[in-house]
């Protein structure tokens, strides 16, 4: 079981995933959030079959999948929507979570959950890594890499943590605004290099 369990988050666009590979390519063990939850809501999965009966057949595709569009733009306009689907999925992933953190094998492991802090998932972990990038910055690169409008991106924005509570709550910092990636692998080396130290003061 690892020591330490490292939290990385940081809003939609702030390059997440390549900073998770780098610690993935140092052998650390990653618990990614994002997959735990398709998981839970695979084909005939009960969780899946519950949001069919809540919001219809029109939800689940004809290969028997979630229709995950259709269902992100029914929560983003219906509050009451969204709390339903959070009271169903979210005790659910909390369990595979701590299942998983509690079978990893390196010395410290890494959860990446882009909601760690809204889904208060903060006890979860021991320490905070955010990955820190502007506004503009995180709406550039999703227009990019997804097909989300402007205005997609920014009602996503403003349904996350805002940056400023983000960073308040990070016990370290990786700005991934326009850095070269050759500083953000040194950044991701050196972080490395203090989680295995804290490893053995635990």
């Amino acid at each position: 079981m690892s020591k330490l369990v490292i939290g990385l988050t940081g809003g939609i666009g702030s390059g997440k995933t390549t900073i998770t590979n780098y610690f993935l390519a140092l052998g650390v063990e990653i618990i990614d959030a994002d997959i735990i939850a398709r998981e839970v809501v695979a084909v005939n999965s009960p969780a899946l079959k519950a949001i069919a009966k809540h919001f219809g057949d029109d939800y689940i595709q004809a290969d028997g999948h979630l229709n995950r569009a259709l269902l992100r733009s029914r929560i983003f306009s219906n509050k009451a929507d969204k709390l339903w689907l959070n009271k169903l999925l979210h005790p659910l992933i909390r369990i595979n979570i701590v299942m998983q953190t509690k079978e990893a094998k390196s010395p410290y492991c890494i959860l990446v959950a882009p909601l760690l802090i809204e889904n208060d998932l903060l006890e979860l972990v021991d320490r905070v890594l955010i990955v820190d990038v502007s506004e503009t910055t995180q709406i550039t690169r999703t227009l990019v890499r997804d097909s989300s409008s402007a205005q997609e991106i920014k009602a996503i924005i403003a349904s996350q943590t805002n940056r400023t509570t983000r960073v308040n709550a990070a016990d370290d910092i990786i700005n991934n605004d326009d850095s070269p990636l050759s500083e953000i692998k040194e950044a991701v080396l050196s972080l490395d290099r203090k989680y295995l130290t804290l490893t053995k003061m635990v």
